[in-house]
């Protein structure tokens, strides 16, 4: 009977351990909903969209990217590359900063690519300001941040191909400095049910880094009002986390796939083109977010370009134009977007492509 008493006490303690664990994660659970990821990651311009035709989309662009913006969005598009490219963009981001980005391509046989890539971030000059001198103490300051990556791009299967950058990071503010490498990947999968291509990427998995530099050195006298010699000391800086993201999306072209046969002008080029995409994507520091995007080309000439972006606090609609050129041996693209946010104003977006022969 003893026996017996001390396993049934047995028992109701362990389920009383059980309901009191339940109930405590329950807690954390609700209690964790009341907080956000956002500030928990440095190297906020590695997120920045790269190209106009991209974001006049809203970024729904994983599945769709096959020239060299495509470093950005999923490196896997390159393989639809098929001459030597250089791509440029610039941003006007707002408050005066401006992002920039630069790459080239050489195609390495009939299933490979490799490219470089260079992207910029700067403020602009800045006011130094004090608690006691709020409008500027007359010096100036710049935000100055930079990646530079090389990528390589490989075709598998007719169906399926793959693309891995690495990319060097360096992100400076008046003498202080914070360096690290990261890795983006990609693939894309053409499949065979109506023209649907899938694309998934991952985006700047690194190292945790910390900014360094003279301004984290500091000179004080040790008690203050005595003649003594100064105390050198140095400011702790705290780690931070690259932004690491997660992408999938979906593409097809409706008009060639679904809507009806594509149909070609007497120079073999296709009258329309109406592709659609969609992008989910999910981020280390904000919340998850969704993009929708359509372009339509006529005649390979003109495409007029929309999309929204769901789970923003400043991003919605975005629309944008392109004109393309095309020849035997040279073929170029200029593309435009217009970004409107909730509280910051425009962003504007200038592309210009070129492809040689």
């Amino acid at each position: 009977m003893k026996h017996l008493n001390t396993a049934q006490l047995t028992a109701t303690m362990l389920a009383v351990v059980a309901i009191t664990s339940v109930g405590l994660y329950g807690q954390a659970v609700v209690a964790s909903s009341d907080f956000t990821k956002v500030g928990l990651s440095g190297g906020q311009f590695l997120k920045i969209g790269v190209g106009a035709r991209a974001t006049a989309m809203a970024g729904a662009h994983s599945a769709v990217a096959d020239d060299l913006s495509s470093i950005f969005w999923n490196p896997s598009g390159l393989t639809a590359m098929k001459r030597y490219a250089v791509d440029f963009s610039q941003t006007f981001w707002f408050a005066g900063m401006t992002h920039n980005f630069a790459a080239a391509v050489i195609p390495i046989g009939q299933k490979y690519r490799v490219a470089a890539s260079f992207a910029n971030f700067t403020s602009g000059d800045i006011k130094i300001t004090t608690m006691d001198q709020q409008e500027g103490t007359g010096g100036l300051y710049q935000v100055s941040d930079v990646a530079i990556g090389l990528t390589l791009a490989g075709q598998l299967t007719d169906q399926f191909s793959f693309g891995i950058t690495a990319k060097y990071i360096s992100m400076g503010f008046t003498n202080m400095n914070a360096s690290s490498v990261a890795i983006d990947v990609g693939t894309r999968y053409a499949t065979n049910f109506e023209g649907i291509v899938l694309g998934f990427s991952m985006n700047s998995l690194g190292s945790q880094t910390e900014y360094n530099g003279a301004d984290a050195a500091r000179s004080r006298d040790p008690i203050s009002g005595i003649n003594t010699l100064p105390v050198e000391m140095r400011m702790l800086t705290s780690p931070f986390d690259l932004p690491l993201s997660f992408r999938l999306g979906a593409s097809t072209d409706l008009c060639k796939n679904v809507l009806f046969d594509s149909e070609v002008n007497e120079r073999g080029i296709l009258k329309h083109s109406l592709v659609a995409a969609v992008d989910f994507e999910t981020f280390s520091d904000v919340g998850e977010q969704y993009s929708f995007g359509a372009e339509y080309t006529w005649e390979e000439f003109v495409s007029v370009r929309a999309g929204y972006r769901m789970g923003s606090d400043q991003f919605g609609f975005a629309g944008g134009v392109g004109i393309r050129y095309v020849s035997e041996e040279f073929s170029g693209r200029i593309d435009y977007s217009l970004n409107p946010t909730t509280n910051l104003g425009l962003i504007n977006r200038v592309s210009i492509a070129m492809r040689f022969d």
